[in-house]
C-alpha cells in the first residue's frame, strides 16, 4: 500500500508537468483551433534557458524559471507572428497550418542541435538545490516532486485569474466563443492570440525547468514526446477545456507511472495512448469536452 501512494505521487509529479504543456496545447487550440506541434519544442527551449540560467548564469533557481518564462514567451509571440499569422491572414486552410507547425518543430529540433546553439549531445543536470526527503509517516517525498506541485498549482492559480478575472482573459474567451463577434466589439484579435501563445509558452517554459529539475537529463529532442504526451492529455480531458487538460494529464501521468511500477516500463507508453483510445470511443469529445456541430 505504501509503494502504491508512493507511486500515485510519482505520477503526480510527471502529470502536473504534462499539465503546464497540456494547458499551451488546449489555449491555442481553444483560440484559433491550431494544433501548435511546435510546442514540445518550446518546452524544450524553455528547458535549456532555466538549465544555464541555474547551472552556468549562477542565477537562483526561482529567477531561473522566470527568465525562462520571459524567454519562451517571445519565442512564443515571435512563432505566432512569422509562422501562423500570414496564414490566418491568406484564409489558408487549416492543413497549411497544421503542416507549418509540424515544419517549425523540426527547424526549432535541428536548429538547436547545432554545436554553437545547444548542441546535439544530451546535458545532465545539475540541481541547484539538495534533494531532501520528507517523511509524512511511511510515506517518502523528496523535495524536488513538493517543487514541482507546488510551482504548478501556483502557476494554475495564476492562469485561472488571469483568463477569469483580466481584461485580456475576458478577450480571450470573447476570441475563442466568435472571433468576428469579438472583432466587430473592438478586440484586437491579433494582438489577444499573440498573448495567448505567449502564456501558453511561458508555461511550458516552466514545464521544462522543472522537468529538467525531476528528471536531470536535457536535449535538443526531449520536447517530442512529452510534447505529444501533454496532447494526448488536452484530447483526452477535452481539447480547449482547461480543467479537461488537468485532469487528462494527471490521468496520463498515473497511467503512465503505474504501467512502469506495476506491469513493465516497455508498456508505459502503450497502455497511456490505450487509455486514450477508449475513452474517445465512448466520449469522441474527451472526459470534459463539449461535442458540438461542425463547420463545413
Amino acid at each position: 500500500m505504501i509503494h502504491l501512494i508512493e507511486q500515485i505521487i510519482n505520477g503526480l509529479q510527471l502529470g502536473f508537468v504534462y499539465a503546464l504543456i497540456a494547458l499551451g496545447y488546449t489555449m491555442v487550440y481553444g483560440i484559433i483551433r491550431l494544433i501548435n506541434f511546435a510546442h514540445g519544442d518550446v518546452f524544450m527551449i524553455g528547458a535549456f534557458v532555466g538549465y544555464f540560467g541555474f547551472a552556468v548564469w549562477g542565477l537562483p533557481w526561482p529567477v531561473a524559471i522566470l527568465v525562462s518564462m520571459a524567454v519562451c514567451a517571445l519565442v512564443g509571440m515571435a512563432i505566432e507572428r512569422l509562422a501562423y499569422r500570414p496564414l490566418r491572414k491568406k484564409g489558408a486552410p487549416n492543413i497549411a497550418a497544421l503542416i507549418t507547425a509540424i515544419g517549425v518543430s523540426l527547424f526549432i529540433e535541428y536548429f538547436t542541435s547545432l554545436k554553437f546553439v545547444f548542441g546535439p549531445n544530451y546535458r545532465v543536470v545539475e540541481r541547484p538545490f539538495a534533494d531532501k526527503l520528507f517523511h509524512l509517516g511511511p510515506i517518502n517525498i523528496s523535495s524536488v516532486q513538493l517543487l514541482v506541485m507546488g510551482v504548478v498549482l501556483v502557476l494554475v492559480a495564476g492562469l485561472q485569474f488571469i483568463v477569469y478575472r483580466t481584461k485580456v482573459g475576458k478577450a480571450m474567451r470573447a476570441v475563442s466563443h466568435d472571433r468576428d463577434a469579438a472583432r466587430l466589439m473592438g478586440i484586437d484579435v491579433d494582438r489577444v492570440i499573440s498573448y495567448t501563445f505567449a502564456i501558453g509558452s511561458a508555461l511550458a517554459a516552466a514545464a521544462g525547468v522543472l522537468f529538467a529539475l525531476a528528471y536531470p537529463q536535457i536535449s535538443p529532442f526531449m520536447g517530442i514526446m512529452p510534447g505529444l504526451k501533454a496532447f494526448t492529455a488536452a484530447v483526452l480531458g477535452g481539447i480547449g477545456s482547461i480543467p479537461g487538460a488537468l485532469l487528462g494529464a494527471v490521468l496520463m501521468g498515473q497511467a503512465e507511472t503505474l504501467t512502469a511500477a506495476y506491469i513493465t516500463t516497455d508498456f508505459r507508453d502503450a497502455i497511456a495512448f490505450g487509455i486514450l483510445i477508449l475513452v474517445l470511443m465512448v466520449r469522441p469529445a474527451g472526459l470534459l469536452g463539449k461535442a458540438g456541430p461542425e463547420k463545413v
